[in-house]
């Protein structure tokens, strides 16, 4: 239970409770008992009450006879207006005279001293007692809002709490409300017993408790203050753990809390009485099952001689339940019955069930999307108007919706029909999220330093579920720029069409961590998305490409790619490839959320190619998984794993016989926010080496100079930059540990996320030759040879992030250490991140 509830529940008890009035609020009268007729009728003392308003609250009228009796009785209902706070009648003569006191106004109201409770809810709570700026105070209402204020803070434990509302007098009639807080120290739980338990210890049991007398030294955000509320809740949980384990007869004979003399800790005893651990004899269904015999036979099965275990037996309520949700039975009800045989510790358990009435879904309904159109909303919806209800097809409709990433969250509510007992309606009330983003992202690195990227893209596009991008991005290596567009139900059925248009210039002779060379492209390409069940879906595209590559640097794996192509007359003048690809992906998604999800998993396997009449040939094989483990069931600590694979490679040869090898440019690298954070981006890899022919003085020539014979390939140098040139394979996963986020209430949960985690990753090149160059001498200052072609040489760090979707898009903090790291290695221990989530 949330704080707010625990305050607002103390507030409504507190209400309930008679309010102690006045004696001057019922009003007096000063006439004796004679009767006499009204000639007439006057009352006194009116500022903001209208006369003529007064008077409908008096039931006497002129030529009434009245006596005592009956003015107590007006004087009873002109109270009941609620203007005033006193009212006194007197005669004069035949003359009635009704003497008023208004209530005054509420002109401010004020809060000091309050912690535990925010102003927001207090003000909620006022309103809810009748107690407002601009409206008249009745003064009897204040002892109990004062009493439940108190009875809130001891219900937390604060018993030396104290609440005094001052009423200020203003002039005109009016007052100032100032509500102090003395909360005082919260008391803390010195010692929990449980008396009477043999088989587990209080270790055990308490172990199950939110309330905690002892804390690990390591547990620095925990507490020990009591609450009564978690203490019922605690109560709840100790007689699941003993009937979960067969202990039916199990009862808690009794509770005391006491208090220290100072009223700031607190004992708890519990006296239980464990019973014996009953097994199951039989079972049987009873109930109108309408024809389901069979299923609710085999599905309530349990051999005689099973121990009995309360959790199962409500998993199987709740299973039959969803059953007959599933024929259209709104409202069935399943009750298991336990029936303790005596002189044994033996059960027979009774499943009574009770379908209730067929129904049939009226309407569909969609509150909460003001940004997304209605018709997004409802082709998501595989419970249909007009057919028979099915609580597993809208529990199925409510996950598509929180797939779509659109939504913050997704409640469903089932009621019946105003116009036919037959038929309900059914309420889908989503959050809306940001689904734009503004793609900003920014890294430090200890070589690179300052790291910038812009875009902007909206995945709900103008409230249509489609998907419009438009990217523009400088900075002192990338200058490029890209729309796209995704309809993400170009039918009915669920087929997708996206496009995409681009220019790009990449200068990697800007970056530090880059071998150099530039390149220009631009390009187009379409791609189809085909949707063969629930959660499988197949999509196809074709691309074509025009890619210019110049002023290549002399690295032997580039050097290797590149040589056939370049003009040996004009090698400075670069290559030019047309590429046309085609692509083909599966993927099978069971994730309950589309941001930030917490159960399910992703697989998806991809493949390109390009096509034989391209420039160059190769192929690039994709493969990535994810699957998150809740350990709660609140979703609150989660366990995530993941997986990312890559291969590619050249095939064919051209005219000229050579083969065709995976360019250069389409290496993969490891390193920054998306894929191994504690190391720069795109740092870990085969690294790039030159080699140094050498030659054989000879005999001076005519001008004295000797010439040079090259020496034998053996004698040549190598030099190993600390630059990645990248791999055609790689392979990069993690574990991940998904905690709650501190000082981040639970209704903000789905938009900020805290984890710890563990990434490891490598990059190798699979035609890489290590004989050809493990004999060769490095040159000074050369980093290390390696064996470019084994995935061993692995990178492992560890840290947190912080994800947070914000109103620019979802933004990404992260701290990493390497774990297992290389020499050459470039660390990066911050990143930040605007527009990608991990």
């Amino acid at each position: 239970m949330t704080l707010k509830q625990l305050f607002l529940s103390a507030l409504v008890a507190a209400a309930s409770l008679p309010p102690q009035v006045a004696s001057s609020a019922e009003g007096n009268t000063q006439i004796s008992q004679d009767k006499f007729v009204v000639e007439d009728i006057r009352v006194r003392g009116l500022q903001r009450v209208a006369l003529g308003a007064a008077l409908t609250y008096i039931p006497i009228r002129v030529g009434d006879e009245v006596d005592a009796n009956r003015i107590r009785n007006s004087i009873r209902s002109l109270n009941s207006a609620a203007y005033f706070e006193n009212i006194v009648v007197s005669r004069d003569g035949n003359v009635l005279i009704f003497e008023v006191t208004e209530r005054p106004t509420i002109t401010a109201i004020e809060f000091d001293g309050n912690k535990d409770i925010k102003d927001d809810q207090l003000e909620e709570s006022l309103n809810d007692s009748g107690v407002v700026v601009g409206e008249q105070l009745d003064r009897t209402m204040l002892s109990s809002i004062e009493a439940g204020l108190e009875d809130f803070f001891h219900g937390v434990g604060k018993y030396n709490a104290n609440v005094e509302i001052q009423v200020i007098e203003l002039p005109r009639n009016r007052v100032r409300l100032e509500l102090k807080f003395d909360e005082g120290e919260s008391a803390e739980i010195q010692q929990i017993n449980i008396v009477g338990n043999h088989t587990f210890s209080d270790e055990e049991l308490i172990r199950e408790f939110e309330l905690r007398d002892k804390l690990p030294w390591w547990n620095f955000l925990g507490e020990r203050r009591y609450q009564k509320q978690q203490l019922t809740g605690d109560l709840e949980k100790l007689e699941s753990f003993y009937r979960d384990r067969g202990y039916l007869a199990f009862r808690i004979e009794s509770v005391q809390v006491s208090m220290t003399p100072d009223r700031e800790g607190v004992y708890i005893t519990i006296n239980v009485d464990e019973g014996g651990i009953y097994n199951v004899r039989e079972v049987n269904v009873i109930g109108d099952l309408k024809g389901h015999e069979e299923f609710l036979k085999r599905v309530t099965k349990i051999e005689p001689g099973t121990q009995y275990n309360a959790a199962y037996i409500t998993q199987l309520e709740e299973v039959i339940s969803r059953y007959y949700g599933q024929f259209g039975y709104a409202y069935t009800e399943v009750r298991a019955i336990p029936d303790m045989q005596e002189g044994s510790n033996e059960v027979d358990i009774t499943f009574a069930v009770n379908p209730g009435q067929r129904v049939y879904v009226d309407r569909i309904n969609f509150y909460g999307n003001n940004a997304t159109a209605d018709q997004v909303l409802r082709r998501e919806m595989r419970q249909i108007e007009g057919a028979p209800l099915n609580e597993q097809l809208i529990e199925q409709s409510k996950l598509r919706l929180e797939r779509l990433g659109f939504f913050e969250t997704v409640e469903t509510n089932t009621r019946k029909s105003e116009t036919d007992p037959n038929r309900v309606e059914v309420d889908f009330t989503v959050k809306e999220q940001p689904s734009g983003s503004f793609n900003f992202s920014l890294g430090y690195g200890d070589y690179t330093g300052m790291q910038l990227g812009l875009g902007l893209a909206q995945e709900n596009f103008l409230g249509s579920g489609n998907r419009a991008a438009i990217n523009i991005q400088t900075n002192r290596f990338t200058k490029s720029a890209s729309i796209s567009y995704m309809d993400r139900y170009l039918t009915k059925d669920g087929v997708s069409l996206a496009g995409q248009v681009y220019v790009s210039e990449f200068n990697a002779g800007n970056i530090e961590n880059y071998i150099r060379y530039n390149k220009k492209q631009f390009g187009l390409g379409a791609s189809i998305g085909f949707p063969i069940s629930e959660i499988t879906s197949l999509n196809f595209g074709l691309s074509y490409r025009n890619e210019q590559i110049t002023d290549v640097d002399s690295y032997e794996q580039v050097t290797q790619f590149y040589r056939p192509y370049v003009n040996q007359q004009d090698p400075n003048s670069g290559v030019e490839f047309n590429i046309f690809e085609a692509s083909a992906g599966i993927s099978r998604v069971t994730l309950n959320r589309g941001m930030f999800p917490t159960a399910g998993s992703m697989n998806s396997l991809n493949a390109e190619i390009a096509t034989p009449n391209s420039d160059v040939n190769y192929f690039r094989l994709m493969y990535e998984y994810r699957h998150y483990y809740p350990l709660t069931d609140s979703h609150n600590f989660v366990f995530m794993t993941r997986l990312r694979l890559g291969y590619g490679n050249g095939y064919g040869s051209d005219d000229n016989g050579n083969d065709y090898l995976f360019p250069f440019y389409e290496n993969f690298r490891l390193g920054g926010s998306d894929n191994l954070r504690g190391f720069e981006g795109n740092t870990i890899g085969p690294r790039a080496i030159y080699r140094y022919p050498q030659s054989i003085p000879g005999q001076p020539g005519y001008d004295g100079v000797p010439p040079g014979l090259p020496a034998n390939p053996g004698a040549d140098r190598l030099f190993v930059s600390r630059y990645s040139v990248g791999g055609n394979a790689m392979a990069v996963g993690g574990l991940e540990l998904i905690v709650p986020t501190p000082l981040v209430p639970e209704e903000s949960r789905n938009t900020v996320r805290t984890s710890f985690y563990i990434d490891v990753g490598t990059v190798w090149d699979t035609e890489f030759d290590y004989e050809e160059y493990r004999q060769l001498q490095l040159v000074a200052n050369s980093f290390e040879l390696q064996d470019y072609s084994e995935p061993r040489n692995y990178r492992v760090s560890a840290g947190v992030s912080l994800q947070w979707i914000s109103p620019m898009g979802p933004i990404t903090f992260s701290f990493g250490r390497p774990l297992k790291s290389e020499e050459s290695d470039r660390t990066q221990t911050f990143t930040f991140n605007i527009g990608t989530v991990f």
